[in-house]
């Protein structure tokens, strides 16, 4: 079965815009997976912050 010129433009249409919507997909769960990154290293900055003010004021005492 041969594909004519129109079939073809309209079969690489479709795979194009499938593939663009994967892209975008995978983009949006990246840049979620980021956010929990970033946030997780924040929690973990704040940590460290209070356990060295802890030792501070035990210090100062």
């Amino acid at each position: 079965m041969k594909l004519t010129e129109m079939q073809m433009e309209m079969l690489n249409s479709k795979t194009l815009k499938h593939a663009f919507l994967v892209l975008i997909l995978a983009a949006s769960f990246g840049s979620l997976g980021g956010c929990a990154t970033v946030e997780g290293a924040g929690k973990d900055i704040q940590s460290a912050g209070e356990a060295i003010e802890e030792g501070a004021e035990e210090a100062s005492n």
